[in-house]
């Protein structure tokens, strides 16, 4: 049976309490609406609730949670029980302590994420094997993420996912591994390599789809496009500060992003994601869709990625044919008119100065 997650927006007034009445009443339901109660979160502090629940559809959880206090979930969403228990240590209700009546459960669902990538984009696609220093840095990463309680969602050769509990853990677990990655490499293979580190705050359900989405959507654009080594959120810099007695982040180590520097970096690629691969994808319908004249787009988009918006643009179209490419889905000159490219030759051209290699030889490494 599907196994789905949903969110409960609670007033200021509702306790931990209230909310562990609220999920007894619907464990005495559930079976009328063929729906198993795995667990929830509370979070008074936030006033969020989260309800994990095996049922056949949506609309079970709905006519159960209506039955049985009549509070209806604010989204409902599917989800895999091992992500959950990844990004939140558990998929069942914690023990009760042996003289409670009620087990009251005072538990955030909210993380701190963050996503940590280890190579440029073209290697992050290639498989080759790990040299020595590699494997040490991967060995150091792993050795960080537990000693700051982490927990290693995902993982490959190149990109991890990880989720803590702390702020301030992920922060000294982001330096920690940008201390580690400087010492792991001699300085001809550091050369080579690559490390950028995401980190932003969210909680499992919101009104887009998918676990955890909207964190991990903006900790991978903060490595893919941002600048700097380490990129937090303003959330992230606010509840550290608020943790250590307003300890002050080194801007030297650490690039926070201004809240109107995330949602620009929202729009930017939402929009970019729509449209990247139709030609008249230009400085013009972007500076347009994103209400800004062409000269605010550029200083924008310049101290957010170091780039102009056509560099940006360029590059945003041959991430996505080199990912065509890697799969197979056409021949070079197909990917490049699909890429949003007027000519296979200037595509070329473009493919050859931003990832040093032809588009042809690199097509010719996956070929049966």
């Amino acid at each position: 049976m599907p196994l789905y997650m949903d969110r409960h927006d609670i007033p200021e007034e509702i306790t931990a309490e209230h909310v562990a009445l609220m999920h007894q009443e619907d464990l005495k339901v559930e079976h009328l609406y063929g729906c198993k109660g795995m667990t929830y979160w509370c979070d008074t502090k936030r006033h969020t609730a989260f309800c994990l629940i095996e049922a056949p559809n949506r609309e079970a959880i709905q006519n159960m949670h209506n039955h049985a206090h009549g509070d209806f979930p604010h989204d409902i969403i599917e989800v895999d029980p091992h992500l959950v228990e990844s990004f939140l240590g558990r998929i069942e209700d914690p023990q009760k302590g042996e003289n409670e009546d009620l087990n009251i459960i005072d538990d955030p669902a909210f993380r701190v994420i963050m996503v940590l990538e280890t190579s440029d984009y073209l290697h992050r696609l290639d498989t080759h094997q790990l040299s020595m220093f590699t494997q040490k840095f991967h060995r150091s990463v792993a050795k960080s993420v537990n000693h700051f309680e982490g927990s290693i969602v995902r993982e490959n050769d190149k990109s991890y996912l990880i989720s803590f509990k702390s702020v301030t853990n992920a922060v000294l677990c982001a330096v920690k591994i940008q201390e580690s990655f400087k010492y792991s490499y001699p300085k001809l293979e550091r050369d080579n390599q690559r490390l950028k580190i995401g980190i932003c705050t969210g909680a499992p359900v919101t009104a887009k789809d998918g676990f955890f989405s909207e964190s991990i959507f903006l900790a991978t654009q903060m490595c893919e496009i941002i600048q700097g080594q380490i990129v937090i959120s303003p959330s992230v810099k606010s509840l550290y500060e608020n943790e250590n007695r307003n300890a002050v982040i080194d801007d030297q180590l650490v690039r926070t992003l201004t809240p109107q520097e995330v949602l620009f970096v929202t729009q930017l690629v939402e929009f970019c994601e729509l449209t990247w691969n139709k030609s008249n994808f230009n400085i013009i319908t972007l500076s347009k869709e994103l209400g800004h004249s062409k000269s605010q787009l550029y200083r924008k988009v310049k101290k957010l990625t170091g780039k102009s918006p056509i560099t940006f643009i360029r590059e945003y179209r041959l991430h996505k044919a080199l990912e065509l490419i890697h799969n197979q889905q056409g021949n070079i000159s197909e990917i490049a008119f699909e890429s949003g490219f007027n000519s296979p030759a200037y595509f070329s051209k473009s493919f050859l100065e931003k990832f040093g290699i032809l588009p042809s030889k690199y097509a010719q490494m996956y070929q049966s």
